[in-house]
């Protein structure tokens, strides 16, 4: 473990403290100033000696809450989660002081302070946490604290994940080697890089590595104390949560599906609802201007509607912004125009230009899209309809995306397992890449999402997705 993990996990406690300390003395302070004063005068008694002992024994039972909800582990997870996490162990924390006052039969004279106080902590602690993030990356940005890391495996998903620690540093791993297998020669100069400082874990970027490789890999790294981490294959990503039953003394280990089933799958269905409904509202300018536009440009249809295979195996019809002229659309709606003939020429760009590999096509500069169409697909207004999707139930706003039946038709046996649930406007795979993914790993990334459900992960897939279409390539 670097220092500057160390030092930034034990920086944590006290600054958490501190905020909390410093909050209930601001929510004092303003609580007895004359602009409060004047509005609602004081008519307890509440000493600033007595109130300093009493908010030093709630600051206590903060950290023990935050420390009961994982909130100083050395590698904690996404500054959204954290943020998340602090929100509810700060409610919890206040639950647990009221408890204690109500047991102890003691009366807290101030309301206005005790919610104050606890706005204003939550706040500083929020903005403590921010500060020490926007620091911690600074410093790996600088080389500081980084992990040294050696890739073994010369995979799609290993170059990826080489090339995003390389362009992004702050994530905090530095590529020092990269080795095809791991053979003795490899576990050599492994040891030369640890000897010299540049080894500090294996990453090991081929899922499909032999079990005895795995075995030899996994007692070296125990030897030299390097830490291992691997790319799960499909089936590790499938197996998900497991639930255990025994019968006369034999444990029997169901493979549950998805977590997406009972109330999770209540709770999903109304946070569908209720922010598809806002999201409608608030981007109805752009829906309108868009509308304009694509009709002052090539007419209407305005709409494009598209088959696609949906839970359940079910087929419904996806709905965009039409981005390709009339006579290029496929989908027999009123207004296009051959559609055999558009079928043939869709088929030959697909032969000459398609980037992806399997199912799923990706047609290059397609010459069938207008100019705003390429607009409106690069920051992914064309998907805006698709909440009308959600609302109707045959969507969802995160989940895997749909395809065609055309291209379902192709699907392996073991792809299929994406239809366990309703498809996503966006999801894992449109976030950690887009359309540059290959199939295989957009079919990982989904099966991830299906077996490791939860609302918190549904959340930061929503908040992610502005920054993947603003900022990343390889928009649909």
């Amino acid at each position: 473990m670097k220092r500057l993990d160390l030092a930034i996990a034990a920086l944590r406690l006290p600054l958490d403290f501190f905020a909390v300390v410093g909050a209930g003395m601001l929510a004092y302070a303003l609580r007895f100033h004359p602009a409060f004063t004047e509005i609602r005068p004081v008519i307890f008694q509440l000493s600033l000696d007595r109130y300093v002992a009493l908010l030093s024994a709630v600051a206590f039972v903060w950290i023990g809450v935050f420390a009961v909800a994982g909130l100083y582990t050395i590698r904690p997870s996404s500054l959204f989660r954290e943020l998340v996490r602090v929100l509810f162990a700060s409610a919890a924390a206040m639950g647990v002081v009221f408890s204690l006052l109500f047991f102890s039969r003691s009366l807290f004279e101030s309301r206005f302070i005790a919610l104050a106080g606890w706005l204003l902590a939550l706040l500083a602690v929020w903005i403590s946490r921010i500060a020490i993030r926007l620091a911690q990356r600074a410093f790996l940005a600088l080389g500081i604290g980084q992990q040294r890391v050696v890739v073994i495996g010369r995979t799609k998903g290993g170059e990826t994940l080489v090339e995003t620690f390389r362009n992004r540093p702050s994530l905090g791993y530095a590529v020092t080697a990269t080795f095809p297998v791991f053979d003795k020669r490899v576990q050599r100069r492994i040891l030369e890089l640890k000897r010299a400082g540049q080894a500090d874990e294996i990453l090991l970027a081929d899922p499909n590595v032999s079990r005895g490789t795995t075995l030899d890999l996994l007692a070296f790294t125990d030897t030299e104390h390097l830490r291992l981490r691997y790319t799960a294959d499909l089936f590790a990503a499938a197996v998900g949560r497991t639930d255990v039953a025994t019968y006369a003394g034999i444990p029997v280990i169901e493979l549950k599906k998805t977590p997406l089933d009972g109330w999770g799958a209540i709770y999903k269905r109304a946070f569908d609802v209720v922010a598809a409904v806002v999201l409608l509202v608030l981007t109805s300018p752009m829906t309108l201007l868009t509308t304009l536009v694509i009709a002052c440009e090539s007419g209407r249809p305005i709409l494009f509607r598209n088959v696609r295979v949906g839970e359940g195996g079910r087929h419904f019809d996806t709905l965009k912004f039409r981005s390709m002229r009339q006579e290029h659309s496929i989908g027999g709606q009123k207004g296009f125009g051959d559609q055999d003939k558009a079928l043939a020429l869709e088929e030959e760009l697909i032969r000459q230009s398609s980037r992806k590999q399997g199912p799923v096509c990706k047609i290059m500069d397609d010459p069938r899209i207008t100019p705003f169409g390429h607009f409106i697909r690069k920051y992914s207004v064309d998907e805006l309809p698709q909440l009308l999707n959600v609302l109707a139930g045959s969507m969802s706003l995160v989940g895997p995306r749909p395809h065609q039946p055309r291209e379902v038709a192709q699907y392996a046996a073991k792809h299929l397992k994406v239809h366990a649930i309703k498809p996503g406007i966006t999801g894992l795979a449109q976030i950690s890449g887009r359309s540059d993914l290959t199939f295989e790993e957009e079919h990982r990334l989904d099966l991830y999402y299906i077996e490791h459900w939860s609302p918190w992960l549904d959340l930061y897939i929503l908040w992610k997705t502005p920054f993947a279409v603003l900022f990343r390539k390889g928009a649909y």
